[in-house]
């Protein structure tokens, strides 16, 4: 069982809070993001391969990456770990996972992103499917 709060508020249904990144990881990553372009996504995608579960540094490596089948794949990668995490944290299938939650959006930028990189390659109905999910999630979306 975890200890990550679930909001089962009368008002609607439950609410997953991912986990806070650690400080330190997430100084290395705003330093990732920050460096030269020739040699940013090689820096993060060496983040990746040093904190495999990170979704903060699955989304950088897709926001780097070139749009289509590049950025699908890390994307999918950070979809799926999100999952896990979000299982870990007591979501059951549904309910509520904010935007404005700073810890969620990890995940939530992964989905969207698969979403849109879905859509280049021509996986429509996984594009719906994950648009319509980040809808259910948070309706509000960025908000």
């Amino acid at each position: 069982m975890s200890d990550q709060p679930i909001n089962m508020s009368r008002s609607g249904p439950p609410e997953t809070v991912l986990p806070s990144l650690d400080i330190t990881l997430r100084h290395e990553l705003a330093q990732a993001e920050q460096s030269a372009i020739e040699v940013r996504r090689s820096t993060i995608a060496a983040l990746a391969a040093r904190f495999p579960t990170c979704l903060q540094v699955w989304a950088a490596l897709g926001r780097t990456s070139t749009p289509g089948i590049e950025a699908y794949m890390p994307f999918r990668i950070g979809y799926h770990r999100g999952l896990d995490q979000l299982r870990a944290s007591g979501w059951r299938g549904s309910g509520f996972v904010r935007w404005h939650h700073e810890s969620n959006r990890g995940f939530l930028e992964c989905l969207e992103g698969l979403a849109v990189n879905a859509r280049i390659i021509g996986e429509e109905a996984e594009a719906v499917r994950c648009q319509q999910f980040l809808i259910q999630l948070d309706p509000r979306g960025r908000s």
